[in-house]
């Protein structure tokens, strides 16, 4: 039997134009918008990078290791603290995905009992997008659910990539 599998790390992954990541999240909605919107936080859990933004609808935003890389731009389409984040995003980080053009990344926190789902929603991707556009999610997302749990950092090599601490 010949069966292949969907992989974000293979390419395989996304089905279509949309990737959608969920987790659960033991914090509040009000924890999860902070952990995103702080470019502190932000870098703690998104390999080092500190996202930069007044986080307002219809604001830019730049998401940077300071001095050393540039990750991605974009726009914040729409801004309902503490439950949606909707954004543009062009990545900026190599050749091969500033070629992907623009997509756009959704972030929705719905409170389920003590805790949340986060789901993730990365679509307007290209067809055959570059697994490097929408590959990192999983890490993201692991790594905000392990700081806000524990208050420790993911240490998986990606985690770590551009970690200042």
């Amino acid at each position: 039997m010949n069966v292949t599998t969907i992989s974000f790390a293979q390419g395989t992954a996304p089905v279509g134009d949309t990737a959608v990541f969920e987790i659960f999240i033991k914090a509040t909605p009000e924890q999860i918008w902070g952990a995103i919107t702080d470019p502190v936080l932000r870098a703690k859990f998104s390999f080092g990078v500190q996202t930069q933004s007044d986080w307002a609808t219809g604001s830019s935003y730049q998401a940077s290791v300071p001095g050393i890389v540039a990750i991605a731009e974009g726009e914040n389409l729409v801004v309902e603290p503490p439950h949606l984040l909707v954004q543009s995003f062009t990545a900026l980080w190599s050749d091969e995905v500033k070629a992907q053009g623009t997509t756009r990344v959704t972030w929705e926190i719905e409170q389920v009992g003590d805790s949340c789902r986060l789901t993730v929603v990365h679509d307007q991707l290209p067809e055959s997008a570059n697994a490097e556009l929408y590959g990192g999610w999983p890490m993201i997302l692991s790594g905000l659910k392990t700081l806000l749990e524990t208050g420790e950092m993911l240490t998986t090599p990606g985690s770590l990539m551009y970690s200042q601490s």
